[in-house]
């Protein structure tokens, strides 16, 4: 077959167009498995339940879509091919005190000039990330995979 300017320029338009039909295709995958970690993430915070509300604030963002005001570097938009578990609520503002733990401090406020023995780390949040890391880089890397082969023919 040659190649005429006709066919050159198909090409360049179907080449042009396979990000945007990869980033179609992809979303999908990335949404699935961002519920699947704040699925194990809910799974793993319950060791550290005392009433619920911090595993009933754990939520999962798709892609493209607007993280909760309450997050650490406060509500964003996401990338089209991004997604995001937050943990955390307006009125359940401890998700990563009990992430991380904290150490011995002495109180302020209510209990100020009292001693805090600190507490013990109970992560939920990168447990649940490594739990799925492989499943989740598999699952896109298929995704991409199948998208692109498909765009191109």
């Amino acid at each position: 077959m040659s190649i005429t300017k006709q066919t050159s320029d198909a090409l360049a338009r179907r080449l042009a167009a396979i990000p945007a039909e990869v980033a179609e295709r992809i979303k999908p995958a990335i949404a699935k498995s961002v519920n699947e970690v704040a699925a194990d993430a809910r799974t793993l915070a319950e060791a550290s339940r005392d009433d619920g509300d911090l595993i009933g604030s754990i939520e999962a963002t798709a892609p493209g879509g607007t993280t909760p005001a309450y997050g650490s570097d406060g509500q964003r938009k996401l990338h089209d091919l991004q997604g995001a578990v937050t943990a955390g609520a307006p009125d359940v503002r401890h998700a990563h005190l009990v992430e991380l733990g904290t150490r011995p401090h002495v109180n302020g406020g209510q209990f100020a000039g009292t001693q805090h023995p600190g507490t013990e780390a109970q992560p939920f949040l990168l447990p649940a990330w490594r739990l799925n890391k492989r499943r989740v880089e598999s699952r896109v890397n298929r995704a991409i995979r199948k998208a692109i082969r498909e765009a191109s023919q």
